[in-house]
Order: structure tokens, then sequence, then C-alpha cells
């Protein structure tokens, strides 16, 4: 067990933390003296983190957030590696939200959604409760602006965010006041460079795109990494069981047909 950072050094495990909003929240942390450990399905992004980053301040773990037993083993090295959990972050899941026709959409590809998005924040809150019991932390689920507005074609991905929201509260209710439990719902965010290097894109925005945001610009992961601190922090000790559009303003925008 690691038990040489100073006291104010805290710990946060993060899912999907190898790739997109969660590699960012993941670089962030880091970067403020957090301990992170980042599980995530992706071996090669993983490595990619390894390479990234010190062994002292981060734990890169290749698991589903689905498969019960791995999540139980995750947990069991992240505690003999730091001993201790701050934070939680629930981000682990498919980012593509199309899931087709709905009269077609077979039942495996609904449970492809439900189970990495919405199973997977149980599986993991379950298992950080009695670590975070003892630190008086927080849970933040990554949810989307698409649990609050829908495009067509998007039911399995819109349910299980939207499943995020009811979970963030009712857990809230239950775990507190030993644990906070919040949800952010990210709009528009760029993640192409905090991608593994095979599919790393430049960011790349049409005027449309930045007048769609009233702040004039799509999002960064960044943008979320920052509202994460926040929430883990002491100044957002009155906050449990709310969520947050981090999205530029793009959902209270009224936008017309060209």
């Amino acid at each position: 067990m690691n038990t040489s950072f100073s006291p104010g050094t805290r710990v946060a495990l993060i899912t999907g933390g190898a790739q997109g909003i969660g590699r960012g929240v993941t670089d962030y942390l880091i970067s403020r003296d957090w301990r992170v450990a980042i599980l995530d399905i992706d071996a090669d992004a993983i490595e990619e983190m390894r390479e990234r980053h010190d062994p002292a301040r981060l734990l890169a773990i290749t698991a589903s957030v689905s498969d019960e037993a791995a999540v139980g083993d995750a947990f069991k090295q992240l505690e003999h590696w730091q001993g201790r959990l701050d934070l939680l972050v629930n981000n682990a899941g498919p980012a593509d939200p199309y899931c087709g026709p709905l009269e077609s959409l077979s039942l495996e590809r609904w449970h492809h959604w439900l189970d990495n998005h919405l199973t997977g924040a149980f599986l993991c809150s379950r298992a950080a409760i009695p670590l975070l019991r003892r630190t008086q932390g927080s849970i933040i689920h990554m949810a989307s602006t698409r649990a609050l507005q829908s495009e067509p074609e998007s039911e399995g991905y819109a349910a299980s965010k939207g499943g995020l929201l009811a979970l963030t509260h009712a857990m809230a209710t239950s775990l507190g006041p030993d644990i906070r439990v919040n949800a952010i719902c990210p709009g528009w965010i760029d993640t192409g460079e905090h991608q593994k290097a095979a599919n790393r894109e430049a960011p790349s925005h049409s005027d449309i795109d930045r007048q769609q945001h009233p702040v004039g610009r799509v999002g960064h992961p960044d943008d979320i990494a920052a509202l994460v601190a926040f929430l883990a922090g002491p100044e957002a000790g009155f906050i449990t069981g709310q969520h947050f559009p981090v999205d530029g303003g793009m959902t209270r925008k009224m936008i017309y047909a060209e």
C-alpha cells in the first residue's frame, strides 16, 4: 500500500478513464496532485495512459464495468494501491448514441448501452461505498444532455443516461450524509485529441458548430474536469442529488432548420 503522498492528496477512480472525457478528467486531476485509478476496456488506450503518467500517480486497469467480478477485482487493486478513495467518477460507456430504428433494435444492442452506462455505474458505486464512507467522499455520474433532450434513434443511450439522473438523486438520498452524489450532463465536448493515438483527431469546427453555442465554442474535456474537481471538493459540500448541464448553453438556445 502506498502511503507516501501528502495529507492533502486525494484519490479518485474514473471509469472509462483512458479516452475521451475520462482521459481529460484523469489528466486534470493528476495535474492537481490527485492519485487516480482508471478502468477502461481498451487495453491499448490503457497502455498509453501508463506511459503518460508516473505509476505512483496512476493505476491503470483494463476491465469492463459491466463485469461484476472484474469490478470487484479492480477495487481490491485500488485499495491495495492507496488504501483510500475520495471520488468515484462513473464515466464509462459507449459514446455513440445512435441505435437505428427502434423497431429493429435488438435486445443485445439495447443492453449494450444499459449494461455499460447504467449497470456499470451501479456495480462501481456499490463497490466504492465502503471506501467512500471512510473519507466522506463523493460520486459523480457522467450523464448527458441527451438525458434532457433527444435526437432520433438514440433510445438506448438516452434511456441509460436518463437512468443515471434518477440513480443520482436516489443514491444521494440513500447515502447521505456520508457520501454526496451528483451528475454532470456534458453537451458537445470535442474529445478528438483525447483518444488513443490510432483514433486521435485535431479539432475542426465550422462557424455553425460554434454559433449553436451561446458561449461561441464547442466544449473541451477540461470544461467537464473543472466541474468534477469542484463537485468533489469542500466548496461543494452542500450540493448533492443534482445534475449539471455543461453545454455552452446549447440546450437553452432555440435552433431552427436552415
